[in-house]
């Protein structure tokens, strides 16, 4: 793959598909740290004199709602609205970003024929376009190829920088890259992507040297990582589990599991699982467990082993698994993690999360260690271990797809 580094790109018109998915809450950014992320690739650009016109969706937008419920799709718009990422963002790099408030037409169309050399103009929310999400690899009517080709019309070349979206084989990350190659224009990787890939394909392509290879996976439903499961079981030496999912497999050995959240459709699965896996996986011995999952109306915190009585739920690992978990880990050479071991919002329920960034810091300049992203990106920044860990991806679910699918995503692919 192409670099941004390697473009030539003087006087020339770029496409970046970054990722601006912010919180923002009245017009106020939150957290700004995906803007921050994207500066390394947006200052290559604008200082070799290229005209960069940045894409970036932010939240969700059913465009169902424009007929069922007009007054809900319009919140989704003003919710959705990028305006003041333009404004942050020339307030990072230290110049004026321009903005388009539409994603076509004659106003978008203008504001880019005016664009200088090194000036910055972001396009309003990707997702105001139904043929966004609607883009389908296979060409046909209605499925976002002829807003890709809109798009790509602008183009003189293509960085994709939002590694959080490249599991999407949407219009913006899919489909223009794919337009540009047909008529021989350069597509490219920017420098987060490129540091992305680098990391992940590490823990996809496992060399003797990064042997034992320890996956800490943690989250709500074994559902959602049963792909991830099946391809780390093939990769590595160890897999800890826990989190709320920790509960469908002990509801599998035939354990109590009271209130806690079990799925019940993927008991077999688990069981499955758990033979096929011949001692691989290490499944919490103890909890902390709540009478309720609302701290306003939990009136009692205990700790138990094995079984979670009747009227109480799981809400994080218990001390006996810190320590078990503290162990497997400190004989790894690399570390894959994925989900936090608890309820780690509520200060009750922090301490198997915390436990497990400490064990993992402990290995600092002797492992590879991954945050893969998502939930375990937040507890690893709320708890200060942010600057600790070999890598935080960026994209928890893209980091995960990249494991399941041995290090192929779409939007990396269509790149290749």
């Amino acid at each position: 793959m192409l670099t941004v580094k390697e473009l030539n790109v003087q006087g020339k018109r770029v496409v970046v598909r970054v990722d601006f998915n912010v919180p923002i809450k009245e017009g106020v950014i939150r957290d700004d740290n995906r803007v921050v992320a994207a500066l390394p690739t947006i200052k290559e650009l604008l200082s070799k004199g290229a005209k960069v016109i940045l894409l970036s969706h932010l939240g969700k937008v059913k465009h169902k709602l424009k007929e069922e419920d007009p007054a809900k799709f319009e919140k989704q718009l003003k919710d959705g609205n990028l305006a003041p990422v333009a404004v942050r963002l020339g307030e990072l790099l230290g110049q004026e970003v321009l903005f388009s408030s539409v994603t076509r037409g004659e106003e978008l169309e203008q504001k880019i024929a005016a664009l200088k050399d090194g000036q910055a103009l972001l396009v309003q929310n990707t997702r105001y376009e139904k043929g966004e999400e609607g883009f389908a690899k296979e060409e046909g009517e209605g499925k976002g190829h002829d807003l890709a080709k809109y798009w790509a019309s602008f183009a003189d070349a293509y960085v994709m920088d939002a590694f959080g979206s490249a599991h999407r084989a949407h219009a913006s990350t899919y489909g223009i890259p794919e337009a540009l190659k047909a008529e021989g224009k350069p597509v490219a990787v920017g420098y987060l992507v490129e540091k992305e890939v680098a990391n992940l394909t590490r823990c996809v392509d496992v060399k003797k040297e990064d042997r034992p290879y320890v996956a800490i996976l943690g989250g709500l439903k074994v559902s959602d990582k049963i792909k991830v499961i099946e391809s780390l079981l093939k990769k590595c030496d160890k897999i800890l589990i826990g989190g709320a999912m920790a509960y469908t497999f002990a509801r599998a050995l035939g354990k109590g599991t009271g209130e806690s959240p079990v799925e019940l459709d993927q008991l077999d699965y688990a069981s499955n699982c758990l033979l096929k896996a011949n001692g691989k996986i290490v499944l919490p011995v103890d909890s902390v467990i709540g009478d309720n999952f609302d701290p306003a109306s939990r009136t009692t915190t205990q700790v138990v082993d094995s079984d979670v009585p009747e009227g109480f739920q799981g809400l994080d690992i218990g001390p006996k698994t810190r320590e078990l978990f503290a162990k497997e880990i400190s004989k790894a050479k690399m570390i894959f993690w994925n989900g936090p071991m608890g309820v780690f919002e509520q200060e009750e329920f922090q301490k198997g999360t915390i436990a497990v960034c400490e064990a993992i810091v402990g290995l600092e300049g002797k492992a590879f260690t991954v945050c893969g992203g998502g939930d375990s990106a937040a507890a690893v920044k709320q708890f200060g271990y942010k600057d600790k860990f070999s890598h935080v991806s960026t994209g928890g679910g893209a980091s995960l797809e990249m494991i399941e699918n041995d290090g192929h995503l779409p939007g990396i692919d269509v790149l290749r």
